[in-house]
C-alpha cells in the first residue's frame, strides 16, 4: 500500500498554532497529518497546501510567504525522513533513499495579485500545484462558493439552531409547532440555495486564462477544486495537457456545488487528469439543518463508486483536506488510510484499482505534468 494525497492543509494549521504559542511541529502534532503517522501508514508522497483566507490576512502575498518558510523549515528540520519533490524523478529518487515526499502546492491563487511575476516566484520556490480560487473572487477567476455568502448562511444556520436549544421541551401548542417548522423551512431553503446553485457565468477572467497557460509552459499543475463551473470549463479550453481537481467528490451523490457534476468528471478524465477524494462530511452527503453531519467511510465509498462508473478507472485519486476541515469520526488523519483501503476492497474494488486510487493515477498526472 502507498500512498499518495493531493491536498491537505496541515502547514496552514501548524503555523496558526505557532501564532498562538503552541509549539508543533510537522514530525508529530496534533492535526490530521504528520511525518510520524505518515511514515506509519506507508505514505509516498503529500501535497502540502500553503492555504490564505483573502478575507483574513492584509497582505496575502506576505501570508504565503509566511507559510513558505515555516514548510521551508520544518522539511530542512526532518530532512532526513522527507524530501521535496520539484520534478517527477524526485518521486522515485526520495522513495529509493527511504524519504517520504512533499509537494508544494498553493490554495488561492489571489496571493499573486494578478501579478505573472509572482506566479513565476512560487515556481522557484518549488510550488508544483495552484488551486486558482478558495472562496473568493480574485484576479484570476470566480468560485462556486462564496465566502462572504458562506459566512451569512452559517450564522442563520447557527441561529436557528441555538433557537430551537433554547425552547421550552414542553412547549407543544400546534401554532408555535408550525412557526418552528416555518423558519426551519426558511433557513433550510436558503442553505441549500447557497450549497445547490453553481456559478455558470462567472469563470476565468483574461488574466486567470494567461495564467493557467503560463501554469502549463512552466509545468505546475492547475486546480481547479473551488473553482465556478463557468471556470471549469474554461480551464478545459485554455490547457492541453491534464488537471486535477485535487479535493473534490461527485455532485451527483451530494449535490453541494464544490463538487463535480458527472460531465465535468467525465472532461476530466477525457484529458486525462485526475479527482481526489475529500473526506469533508458536508461534501460527502446532506444533513438537514440542525443536524450533526460526522461523515462516514460508507459515503466516501459512495463517491468512489459514482466517480469511476462516471470517469473510469484512471480518474480517481485521494485529496483528504486533512486539517482542513473538521475531523471526519472514521477517517481522523493520515494514520487511518488503511481503513479507506479495506472498505473499498470490500465493496469489489482489486487490489490493482486500489493501488490506482491511492497513488497510481496522480503518479501518472505527474509525470505527464511536471517538468
Amino acid at each position: 500500500m502507498k500512498i499518495i494525497d493531493m491536498h491537505c492543509d496541515t502547514v496552514s494549521v501548524l503555523l496558526d498554532k505557532r501564532r498562538k504559542g503552541q509549539a508543533e511541529s510537522l514530525w508529530e502534532n496534533t492535526c490530521h497529518v504528520d511525518l510520524r503517522r505518515m511514515r506509519g501508514s506507508k505514505y509516498l508522497l503529500q501535497n502540502f497546501a500553503l492555504f490564505v483566507n483573502l478575507s483574513a490576512c492584509g497582505d496575502p502575498w506576505e501570508e504565503v510567504c509566511t507559510l513558505y518558510e515555516l514548510y521551508r523549515e520544518e522539511l530542512s528540520q526532518n530532512r532526513d525522513m522527507i524530501a521535496p519533490v520539484l520534478k517527477y524523478e524526485d518521486i522515485a529518487e526520495n522513495e529509493a533513499a527511504g524519504k517520504l515526499s512533499a509537494m508544494l502546492t498553493v490554495e488561492e491563487g489571489g496571493v499573486c495579485q494578478g501579478e505573472i511575476e509572482k506566479l513565476h516566484k512560487l515556481y522557484e520556490m518549488g510550488v508544483r500545484m495552484l488551486t486558482l480560487t478558495w472562496n473568493h473572487k480574485n484576479e484570476l477567476g470566480h468560485p462556486n462558493l462564496s465566502h462572504t455568502r458562506g459566512k451569512e448562511v452559517w450564522r442563520l444556520c447557527r441561529e436557528w439552531k441555538e433557537k430551537q436549544r433554547t425552547l421550552p421541551e414542553h412547549e407543544t401548542r400546534e401554532e408555535d409547532m408550525l412557526k418552528a417548522a416555518r423558519e426551519k423551512g426558511k433557513v433550510q431553503h436558503i442553505f441549500e440555495e447557497y450549497f445547490h446553485t453553481p456559478d455558470v457565468t462567472g469563470g476565468l477572467t483574461e488574466k486567470g486564462r494567461e495564467f493557467v497557460r503560463e501554469m502549463e509552459r512552466l509545468g505546475m499543475i492547475v486546480d481547479v477544486s473551488h473553482l465556478s463551473d463557468a471556470g471549469f470549463y474554461d480551464v478545459l479550453s485554455e490547457t492541453e495537457k491534464p488537471f486535477v481537481a485535487s479535493h473534490s467528490n461527485a455532485r451527483e451523490v451530494c449535490g453541494c456545488v464544490r463538487n463535480l457534476s458527472d460531465d465535468m468528471i467525465r472532461r476530466l478524465a477525457e484529458r486525462g487528469g485526475c479527482m481526489g477524494l475529500n473526506f469533508c462530511a458536508d461534501f460527502l452527503r446532506e444533513a438537514p439543518v440542525g443536524e450533526e453531519n460526522p461523515g462516514t467511510i460508507e459515503d466516501v465509498v459512495r463517491h468512489a463508486r459514482h466517480i469511476v462508473r462516471i470517469g473510469g478507472m484512471e480518474v480517481l485519486g485521494i485529496g483528504s483536506d486533512f486539517d482542513g476541515i473538521d475531523t471526519h469520526e472514521e477517517l481522523p488523519g493520515a494514520q487511518s488510510m488503511e481503513f479507506l483501503w479495506e472498505a473499498l476492497h470490500r465493496v469489489g474494488f482489486t487490489q490493482g484499482q486500489l493501488d490506482k486510487i491511492f497513488y497510481g493515477n496522480v503518479l501518472r498526472v505527474y509525470k505527464e505534468t511536471l517538468q
